[in-house]
């Protein structure tokens, strides 16, 4: 009877040992794929970026921050899985901490915007809907909780030194790979002759010739321009005394889908018919963000650089 018991305790170490381990590589797998997915491109660091927004942090530049910080740290945490990096006493823990920090972030989102559109949790490559991110972190969760129990591995020696050199590496990875954009406009003196937009039968709300406007011209087609509008919309809701405004121009069944996809139909808007026009006022290329006082473009902006608090001190 001893010796049974003796055989079956190898055989029961070494079946947790081989599962706890593919369960981590498992584990790790998903923080790396979730990382990039978020980061391999311009549109998916985008999207990622701006659902900061729609929880209400309005400061771009503070939103481009965290979204590269999650990123490294999820980059961090699968580092650490594969190279065993203080597993029980740091890194289980961190992760369940981290997915519940998720968990209360796409609650907020759900809150905010429902249970529509992509979370961002793996990019663009695979949609996600809030609801399904929770029920997938709960998952991770649980994993994390049985790693625990199957693979508590103990550190080894010099393992400080190994957390330092992949957490330097990991954090500072995603500014590398994309770095933040100043959120400066450009300073300018310009003046522009707004007249055509009231030489059509339709006219603006306002008069964008007097006092500071911030004045989008976009046109409804134009992938750039639905980011814009996506980013303005944002700040428009949380900062709907700020007097923004969109010059939009194309066909006039398109403007719905431009709405439906940027949720900025509250902003105020105007659609100029006059092409010739709207690109002499445009000027190179759209989305044209000026801030105008007066008939005079103070500021150039992309859409990076589209700060509720910059916007604020240049109307004082």
């Amino acid at each position: 009877m001893r010796a049974n018991n003796s055989t079956a305790k190898p055989y029961l170490f070494y079946i947790k040992r081989i599962s706890g381990l593919l369960l981590l590589l498992c584990m790790a797998a998903v923080f790396f794929f979730s990382a990039y997915s978020k980061i391999y491109k311009q549109e998916a660091l985008d999207a990622f970026q701006w659902s900061f927004l729609d929880i209400g942090i309005s400061n771009n530049f503070l939103s481009a921050v965290l979204a590269r910080l999650m990123i490294g740290v999820e980059f961090l945490l699968g580092l650490f899985l594969v190279f065993h990096v203080y597993l029980k006493k740091f890194t289980y823990p961190a992760i369940i901490a981290l997915l519940a920090v998720f968990i209360v972030y796409l609650l907020l989102l759900l809150h905010y915007q429902g249970n529509e559109g992509n979370c961002g949790c793996f990019g663009n490559i695979i949609t996600m809907k809030p609801v399904a991110a929770i029920w997938k972190n709960v998952a991770m969760i649980c994993v994390s909780l049985l790693l625990l129990y199957l693979y508590p591995i103990k550190p080894f020696r010099n393992q400080e030194y190994v957390a330092a050199l992949l957490a330097l590496f990991a954090l500072a990875t995603p500014f590398i790979i994309n770095t933040v954009d100043s959120n400066e406009p450009k300073v300018v003196n310009e003046y522009k002759d707004l007249a055509p937009l009231y030489a059509q039968a339709t006219q603006p709300s306002v008069d964008l010739r007097k006092g500071k406007h911030i004045v989008a011209f976009m046109s409804l087609g134009c992938p750039h321009c639905r980011k814009a509008a996506y980013l303005l919309g944002r700040i428009h809701e949380h900062n709907p005394d700020l007097p923004i405004f969109f010059v939009l121009y194309g066909a006039k069944e398109a403007q719905e889908d431009f709405f439906k996809e940027t949720r900025s139909r509250e902003v105020p808007h105007f659609l100029f018919t006059n092409g010739r026009s709207f690109s002499d006022i445009a000027g190179g290329g759209v989305p044209a963000l000026f801030w105008i006082n007066n008939s005079v473009v103070q500021r150039k902006a992309t859409y990076y650089q589209l700060d509720p608090k910059l916007m604020r001190d240049w109307l004082k």
